[in-house]
């Protein structure tokens, strides 16, 4: 049986300096989106002066688009979810900026600190939160650019059936 515990990756060949590569201008592999999503996260001088927080709805912002791609900036207030779905035909890695954001899927739950990354394949299914005190803000690479983001029934609310 396969699950998250199988497979063990001995450190974070990104966090060794030496073997970073300057984030290419059309990236085209998983590495170089996470690359790009790092190289992002970092130059906050091109993003914190945007980000805006919403009490009545997540809010969210277009940074950047390339070829094949799309960079999108969110905030969330304590409170805040993406209801349970995916991302369609694709891909995305997802970074956490600022504060702490819980992701669950079929799995179980993590908590996202800052600096925490996610990579997901098209389909993969989750529900992102803010479940704490503090606001969060996340960035968002998707390729190919986000066209569809089917919502999934939460398997808290599905009915029962119930005989007499």
């Amino acid at each position: 049986m396969n699950s998250d515990n199988d497979l063990q990756i001995a450190g974070d060949i990104l966090e060794v300096p030496h073997l970073l590569q300057p984030p290419r201008e059309h990236p085209a592999t998983v590495a170089e989106f996470v690359g790009l999503a790092r190289s992002i996260a970092a130059d906050r001088d091109q993003w914190a002066h945007l980000v805006r927080f919403d009490a009545t709805t997540r809010w969210y912002h277009r940074l950047r688009t390339g070829p094949g791609y799309e960079v999108w900036l969110l905030s969330w207030l304590p409170g805040q979810g993406s209801g349970r779905h995916d991302h369609g035909r694709s891909s995305g890695v997802l970074t956490v900026v600022e504060g702490t954001l819980t992701e669950h899927t079929v799995r179980g739950t993590r908590a996202l600190g800052a600096g925490a990354q996610r990579v997901f394949a098209p389909g993969y299914v989750h529900e992102v939160v803010n479940d704490t005190l503090e606001p969060a803000v996340s960035l968002h690479v998707y390729h190919p650019g986000l066209t569809e983001m089917p919502m999934h029934a939460s398997p808290h609310c599905e009915a029962s059936s119930v005989t007499a």
